[in-house]
């Protein structure tokens, strides 16, 4: 599962700079910007747990949870879950799966339902 949380984190960033494109509107990123994006892709990572993996963004915000076991009774492994706070998900419904592929996400965390 390594190979697709490096994916999701890949995505992660790529959806920072298509925000950050935006918002240039069609003007060259200016070197706060290039700086900008080269933090935050510096500073995204994870952190594995027995039942979750956590997704961390700048300043230590939590992105999301990936799912991380099989016993789990109503997620399946690779699900992405929104975070509901710092040490937990909302399980209230799996926004996709890393796993599967075609899961909706941006910068900010994963799409709400």
């Amino acid at each position: 599962m390594q190979q697709q949380i490096e994916k999701l984190l890949e995505d992660i960033v790529n959806d920072y700079d298509v925000w950050q494109n935006r918002c240039a509107k069609g003007e060259p990123k200016t070197q706060v910007q290039e700086d900008m994006f080269t933090r935050f892709k510096s500073r995204i990572s994870f952190k594995e747990g027995n039942k979750y993996i956590k997704i961390f963004t700048e300043g230590g915000s939590v992105w999301g949870f990936v799912v991380n076991t099989d016993k789990d009774k109503k997620f399946r492994k690779g699900d992405i879950l929104k975070a509901a706070g710092w040490n937990a998900p909302a399980r209230n419904a799996a926004r996709g799966n890393i796993l599967d592929g075609g899961y909706c996400i941006q910068w900010t965390g994963p799409l709400y339902l």
